[in-house]
């Protein structure tokens, strides 16, 4: 993306807003900019809450630098520069927020504060839609977290938006030969993070569900409507990732090990056996929202929703999140 869209005008409107204090037309201003900011902040931060908080301290900062903006740089230059700091910021006095070992020797490591991006506050704009699938797909988030927290920013900063070198090392007060040198860096661990899956993360790609992702999130609901374990079983792939977040020690990676720990938590027995389920999309991947009914409850209650990845018509993985009074996923708690 470029800062093409902001024409001369709005520049000088922003300066004439910040020189006069006007907050509302200030707000008038910079408030298009939130969802692509919010993003920002969760590329960096793998956590929906936190990228609100980050975003709402970066709207807070803007406010209270408006006069250090002389328009030398582009506007969306200069709200980047600021949001990128305040996760770096909050990044360094957090220790809880990088990945932890996995507690099943040789599976790597797990992002337990990781949350899912509700799709409706992802950026309108059309350019920004066409990058975001990959770029905001779990599989992606995760891998970014285990990046160094400013080798991150370079990261996502060249590669998730195309920025040139000059421009990162700009806002993130580093010389352009250190930028280039973190985003090799990046991009081998990248590249061990994400074995298999393509790189080139600035080459456009659609951002809509294909027809087998469709149909495997209705045959996922309709096995778990039915209480249909061997169906259910049937729709993942052996090597299957499982994990529910953000409970610690859920991972495993086999369709058989997954399944047994659903059995043996009782899922289908009396209890856990009366579901209704609905589609949904979150990071722009195939998810099911999942509502049980206890006994003598009159209301499906909101329990969990199922993150998809799937491959060739088959789950390859399936990450849970509870989603109880998590109202920014904007599904209704009952039904």
């Amino acid at each position: 993306m470029t800062d093409a869209r902001l024409p001369g005008d709005d520049k000088a409107a922003f300066v004439a807003a910040a020189r006069s204090n006007d907050a509302a037309r200030f707000a008038l201003i910079t408030e298009p900019y939130r969802r692509e900011l919010q993003v920002h902040c969760y590329r960096m931060l793998a956590n929906y809450e936190d990228a609100q908080d980050m975003t709402q301290e970066t709207f807070l900062r803007v406010w209270n630098r408006r006069e250090s903006f002389k328009g030398h740089a582009a506007l969306r230059t200069w709200l980047y520069r600021i949001a990128t700091n305040a996760c770096l910021d909050f990044l360094e006095k957090r220790n809880d927020r990088t990945p932890v070992p996995a507690e099943l020797p040789g599976t790597g490591s797990e992002v337990h504060y990781l949350q899912p991006y509700p799709d409706r506050m992802l950026p309108e704009d059309p350019q920004e839609s066409v990058v975001a699938r990959e770029t905001i797909e779990l599989a992606f988030i995760v891998a970014v977290q285990h990046l160094p927290p400013r080798q991150r920013a370079v990261f996502i900063l060249r590669d998730a938006l195309g920025w040139p070198a000059p421009k990162a090392a700009d806002a993130l007060d580093l010389t352009v030969a250190s930028v280039t040198s973190a985003l090799q860096r990046a991009r081998v661990t990248m590249r061990e993070q994400l074995p298999g899956r393509r790189l080139d993360w600035r080459r456009p790609a659609t951002h809509e569900l294909s027809d087998d992702e469709r149909d495997v999130v209705r045959s996922y609901i309709d096995a778990h409507e039915r209480n249909d374990i061997e169906g259910l079983t049937a729709l993942l792939r052996d090597d299957l990732r499982f994990t529910m977040l953000p409970d610690p020690g859920t991972l495993v990676v086999t369709a058989e090990d997954a399944v047994d720990g659903w059995v043996s938590n009782g899922l289908f027995r009396r209890g856990y056996d009366d579901w209704r389920c609905i589609a949904t999309t979150v990071n722009r991947m195939p998810a099911a929202a999942l509502y049980l009914r206890a006994p003598d409850d009159p209301e499906y209650r909101l329990f969990t929703i199922a993150v998809l990845h799937i491959v060739d018509g088959e789950i390859a993985e399936l990450t849970g999140f509870d989603a109880t009074d998590k109202p920014w996923l904007d599904l209704p708690a009952t039904l």
